[in-house]
């Protein structure tokens, strides 16, 4: 027998149904869908059942895992969805089954359990109601979380601006020493600790702190060792660039930033890791604050190193190196004395090590997804620069890559809330709401794409005197201006799916992905139609157009075919057993 020891109120969980006498006592582990919710019960339930009747059924985030007890061996391995937002806990062996409790006290028996389902317009009602919760929630968290990004970006930025004010000597060299670095280092890293999106995510999800804080100390004593032959790359960068054909005077003065850049790249390997720890958690405001005031600090920073101590490139760089290392200080601060990390500091130093092998079946293929992306943009500007007015080509291509990259950002502020709350709904096991995340943050970025794709067609005639006063630049801009919007849109969706590929796990389906999307379909159709076709830069952004599109399709196919009920059990093996499938819930 079974008896109620208290009633309690959780927010944000889901509704899959509740298992009445009959099940307790058959169940095999079948799933209780929609289908079988009681009308009695509007909220929904979550419910810790224990019998001394041979089967345990133990708590899971939203599911209920039947065990035979008594042979010691599970009666099954499916799970019986049965949650959302009341929390019956119940526990004991003295309680009838019949004798539930709604949330005014009163009981209702086996019968009224078995009442007919809910009618279909409260189902819709329920799900349209979810829908908006889920807008309203990863809204909250996104905006803030673009912010996050674009103040990280601008770092770069704004010391790129102030070195420009030097010449046209640093502002180049700046410029293609940021582009090397980016490429070689801080790309690289940053697809590293996208593994941390599937593994803290998914480990937060299922309530697993400790591994939370042993993914986030095992992704930093990783990285850290790559930064070396990173710095090492630097250091010859000068020669590798005269190789390749740029002129000897850039090259040594870029080689000179790189080098003053390699504490930041050391930084941006802790930084990014503690991005993801927070990230995952959904603590927003430390991130918010930290890379907030941080931009606010480089600003006046960065000018005193150009301008007033007269360090010049030097300064610029030193600037950045500051700020980084700034934003990981405030972070691990919180990190190490807040109490909303406490669960997560308790670590073991042999789990760390030991988790090493899992972290990189994620993070490798998350780092080859961004690369592949990422380099494809840079050999755009290369490809550019072989024109015959390659000054042009190259500026009005560089503007285009510039708004992009800036949007970029954006966007990755929603792909970070939706791969939060993906991960963390599949490692709660939660596959109901896996799909309304995805559907809401679908729609965000959508609405947000299209709101600035339209801006910028309207203001497509003056759009370039925001960076050139030269009209033939501005009116090419303006020729280009339609595909830079229709890439705006494309962009915005498979930066959105990636984010939710790396909730799942799928980095290595992200690779491929982005392996046949840009380097068998974007870049030859940009060589095709720019080389062969004589339609210069316009020829090559079609190119990356025909590329981004694929990949949002691609991206979208693998999303809808997806069985989130698998990938969510998938998902919890993987945390409490430490098994890592090829499995990935498709058809």
């Amino acid at each position: 027998m079974l008896v109620i020891r208290q009633i309690s109120y959780q927010k944000d969980s889901w509704l899959g149904g509740f298992l009445p006498k009959q099940d307790l006592q058959v169940s095999q582990g079948q799933n209780h869908g929609r289908r079988q919710r009681t009308k009695l019960l509007k909220k929904a339930i979550k419910v810790i059942w224990n019998t001394d009747k041979g089967y345990e059924v133990e708590r899971g985030d939203d599911r209920l895992v039947m065990g035979d007890v008594e042979n010691g061996q599970r009666a099954c391995k499916k799970r019986g969805t049965v949650t959302e937002n009341l929390v019956f806990e119940i526990q004991g062996h003295n309680f009838r089954v019949e004798d539930y409790v709604d949330i005014q006290g009163r009981k209702f028996g086996e019968g009224e359990m078995e009442q007919p389902l809910l009618p279909k317009t409260e189902d819709r009602t329920w799900a349209s109601t979810t829908l908006v919760e889920e807008l309203k929630k990863v809204s909250c968290m996104a905006a803030p979380m673009v912010v996050v990004m674009v103040s990280l970006y601008l770092l770069q930025v704004v010391s790129l601006m102030m070195a420009g004010h030097l010449g046209e000597l640093s502002l180049s060299a700046v410029s293609i020493g940021g582009s090397f670095a980016t490429v070689t280092g801080f790309s690289l890293l940053f697809g590293l600790t996208g593994g941390l999106e599937t593994l803290c995510g998914q480990a937060y999800g299922a309530e697993q702190y400790q591994k939370l804080g042993t993914y986030t100390y095992c992704a930093i004593i990783s990285l850290i060792p790559i930064c070396i032959p990173v710095s090492i790359l630097w250091i010859f960068m000068d020669r590798i660039l005269i190789e390749i054909g740029q002129d000897p005077e850039i090259s040594t003065v870029a080689c000179q930033y790189a080098i003053c850049l390699i504490p930041a790249l050391f930084a941006y390997a802790i930084l990014q890791s503690l991005l993801r720890y927070f990230q995952s958690m959904n603590l927003i405001l430390p991130m918010l604050l930290s890379t907030s005031v941080t931009l606010f600090f480089h600003i006046p920073l960065c000018w005193a190193l150009i301008f007033k101590w007269k360090l010049g490139i030097k300064g610029a760089a030193l600037a950045i190196d500051v700020s980084y290392w700034l934003n990981v200080i405030f972070l691990g601060l919180y990190m190490g004395f807040s109490s909303s990390c406490k669960k997560t500091r308790v670590v073991n130093w042999n789990d760390i090590f030991s988790s090493i092998k899992e972290f990189f079946c994620f993070a490798l293929p998350s780092a080859v997804m961004v690369c592949l992306e990422w380099w494809t943009f840079e050999l755009l500007i290369l490809l550019a620069g072989l024109l015959p007015n390659s000054q042009l080509e190259t500026s009005v291509l560089s503007i285009c890559l510039t708004t992009i990259s800036l949007h970029f950002y954006l966007q990755s502020g929603i792909a970070a809330a939706g791969s939060a709350q993906v991960s963390n709904k599949l490692g709660a096991g939660n596959h109901e709401a896996v799909q309304v995340v995805i559907r809401a943050v679908l729609k965000i970025s959508l609405i947000e794409a299209v709101i600035v794709s339209t801006n910028l067609f309207f203001c497509r005639n003056v759009f370039g005197y925001a960076f050139s006063s030269e009209r033939v630049v501005v009116d090419y801009v303006n020729e280009l201006a339609p595909l830079l919007c229709l890439s705006i849109v494309a962009d915005s969706l498979q930066t959105v799916l990636s984010g939710i590929a790396r909730g799942c796990g799928w980095q290595h389906i992200g690779a491929y992905i982005n392996l046949g999307a840009y380097y068998f379909v974007g870049i030859p159709v940009a060589v095709l139609l720019c080389f062969i076709l004589h339609l210069r830069g316009k020829g090559l952004w079609i190119g990356i157009l025909t590329g981004n599109i694929v990949q949002a399709t691609l991206l979208a196919l693998i999303t809808g075919l997806t069985d989130w009920e698998k990938q969510a059990t998938k998902a919890r093996e993987r945390i409490f057993e430490g098994t890592v499938s090829d499995d990935n819930g498709l058809p």
